[in-house]
């Protein structure tokens, strides 16, 4: 746990009793905080209440004597479409709002660090897709390398969990937009930009809200150095308005596709080689062809930006490619779950939508492709330009018939379950295919969350191995 500084004595509010609400009240109360919280959730209160948690009801003015700070969960509204009403009532009374990244920023440095031979750092990953695996990516890579490294914020461990820092630790930090929008510090070493599509939208009041939210990351203080993925318009203004000059090298550029070689430095894919430049000569060059656990343009996309993160902190090129190769990817997030008689299965079950699912089919050939589930506004009609890749599709869940009208001429048939969709792919592929799980739909037809329909998958998989 890491104890929040700066609160000894005061009163502090905290919101939402999940996780990090709960290891929100933990870390104040061990900084000396005097703790009091609300859920709207009953149960919820009463398993906090039952756990040692002083419950106070926010809803109410009296409430809130001599409250210093309001700390609230990433996922309650605090602007749009409209605050919560107990945020709400902190603004009417003048009192700030936090949330535990806010915390962690301005309580991980502490007194210790002056003994330690190299300062602790900290890398934060935003962006709309691929920062999971980014963030991931590069704890392997720092851990491979014998560096001390901790992985939390949207992944893993909550930020004010981690353990206390170590001499030369480099703590990894996944970032929602939520947690960026409202966090009062923002300081790590390292922050990267993987890219921007629209999400969240109704939640940061349209796309500026939005990429106004991951911004803040840049802003608030401002990173030493900045892994920016230039692929999409905001990237580019991100970066310039980061960069004092061409030349500046506090800003490293990241594309997947095309060629960056200006005098600055630029980390790039193309043609399934990553490439460093810097002042306008390569560096580095390493061939992601043959690293399994990354396989797709996307992927590639997440190499470059975990690779320039990792430069910036003194890693060589060369341990970053042996890393690499041992990174088997995230699981149910183009997961290789097994190569059976030739034919490799891939568990991709988080491709929950169109954008995610035409990743996963272009980052293979000679897909036999299982989709379906609960299908989302819009249907699939986008994934026609991928579909010359799929032999044969699998349909499964609430939607199969609805996307067998909407793949045209592709071969396909209704499976209905996942485990006639495996039983069948499965006989009928060929060495050299693959069998991938991208349903472009949500779990809840038929599984309680993604998760649950890939590993499902996944031991269907393994069975037909142990036979």
């Amino acid at each position: 746990m890491i104890p929040v500084q700066g609160v000894e004595g005061q009163t502090v509010a905290v919101l939402g009793l999940g996780r990090s609400g709960k290891a929100t009240a933990a870390a104040l109360a061990a900084g000396g905080a005097t703790v009091i919280a609300w859920d709207d959730g009953t149960d919820t209160r009463a398993a906090a209440a039952a756990d040692g948690l002083t419950i106070a009801d926010l809803t109410r003015d009296d409430a809130w004597a001599g409250v210093a700070a309001l700390i609230t969960s990433p996922g309650i509204p605090h602007l749009y479409p409209k605050p919560h009403p107990v945020i709400a009532k902190a603004y009417a009374l003048g009192i700030p709002v936090d949330n535990d990244i806010g915390l962690f920023f301005r309580s991980y440095a502490t007194a210790d660090w002056e003994g330690f031979d190299r300062a602790p750092r900290v890398i934060a990953v935003t962006g709309s897709n691929g920062k999971s695996t980014t963030t991931a990516l590069i704890r392997h890579v720092l851990r491979e390398s014998g560096r001390p490294t901790q992985m939390g914020g949207n992944i893993g461990t909550g930020v004010l969990s981690l353990q206390p820092a170590e001499d030369g630790e480099v703590v990894v930090l996944e970032l929602s937009s939520y947690q960026t929008e409202l966090a009062r510090a923002l300081t790590p070493d390292v922050a990267v930009f993987t890219n921007l599509s629209p999400d969240h939208l109704d939640r940061h009041g349209g796309p500026g809200g939005y990429f106004a939210a991951k911004r803040r990351l840049f802003s608030e203080g401002g990173p030493d150095r900045a892994v920016i993925g230039i692929d999409e318009t905001e990237g580019l203004y991100l970066a310039n308005q980061l960069s004092m000059g061409p030349a500046d090298d506090r800003v490293i550029r990241v594309s997947s596709g095309q060629k960056l070689d200006g005098a600055g430095w630029s980390v790039f894919a193309r043609k399934g080689f990553l490439c460093e430049y810097r002042k306008g000569r390569q560096a580095a060059s390493i061939d992601l062809r043959a690293v399994t656990g990354l396989p797709g343009a996307h992927n590639h996309q997440n190499a470059c930006a975990a690779y320039a993160a990792c430069r910036a902190v003194g890693l060589a090129p060369r341990e970053i490619e042996a890393a690499f190769h041992s990174f088997a990817g995230l699981p149910h997030r183009s997961q290789t779950v097994a190569e059976i008689g030739g034919v490799r299965y891939v568990n991709d079950s988080k491709a929950t939508n169109v954008d995610a699912a035409a990743k996963a089919l272009q980052a293979f050939d000679r897909i036999r492709w299982i989709a379906g589930g609960l299908g989302k506004e819009g249907g699939i009609a986008a994934l026609a330009p991928h579909l010359a890749r799929v032999t044969k599709a699998y349909l499964i869940g609430h939607s199969a018939r609805d996307f067998a009208l909407e793949i045209g001429q592709t071969p396909h048939e209704i499976a209905e379950t996942m485990e006639a969709a495996v039983a069948r792919a499965a006989s009928e592929a060929r060495p050299g295919e693959t069998v991938l799980l991208a349903p472009a739909a949500a779990s809840f037809d038929q599984y309680p969350n993604f998760e649950k329909r890939g590993e499902h998958f996944t031991a269907l998989v393994q069975a037909l191995g142990a036979r």
